[in-house]
């Protein structure tokens, strides 16, 4: 039997004009509360709560209203995946279904529609324990 671990948890707390177009091209850009205003219309901002690590294939990203969140499975991740989102909050997910990150900052999930994230939705990244 296994059980899944939290390795970060955050909460939406606004959402840039922009995402819904970068969201039409299968992209979700997020950044800590605390990045550059210049950055503010492209992101997903959020406060982070728990912050054990990056995520890693088979992981799953959980999005979305607490009550009703989209589970997305990770396929793919890049090199500096971890480091950028621990120290700036920042993560790249890309909805292109490759097994292999095409840049160092990719997280790949399934293709298909990202859910649209709001403010005060859960972002949380889960990894099963044997």
């Amino acid at each position: 039997m296994s059980a899944s671990t939290t390795v970060y948890d955050t909460r939406v707390t606004a959402v840039g004009a922009q995402v819904p177009a970068f969201l039409d091209h299968g992209i979700i850009v997020l950044f800590a509360h605390t990045a550059p205003p210049e950055l503010h219309d492209i992101s997903v901002l959020h406060e982070a709560a728990v912050t054990e690590d990056g995520p890693l294939p088979g992981d799953t990203i959980v999005i979305g209203p607490a009550d009703a969140p989209e589970h997305l499975e990770v396929l793919a991740v890049g090199s500096v995946v971890r480091d950028n989102l621990l120290n700036l909050g920042h993560l790249d997910i890309k909805a292109d279904g490759r097994t292999e990150a095409k840049l160092p900052g990719d997280v790949c999930v399934r293709t298909g529609p990202l859910p649209t994230p709001a403010e005060g939705d859960v972002f949380r990244i889960t990894r099963e324990q044997a």
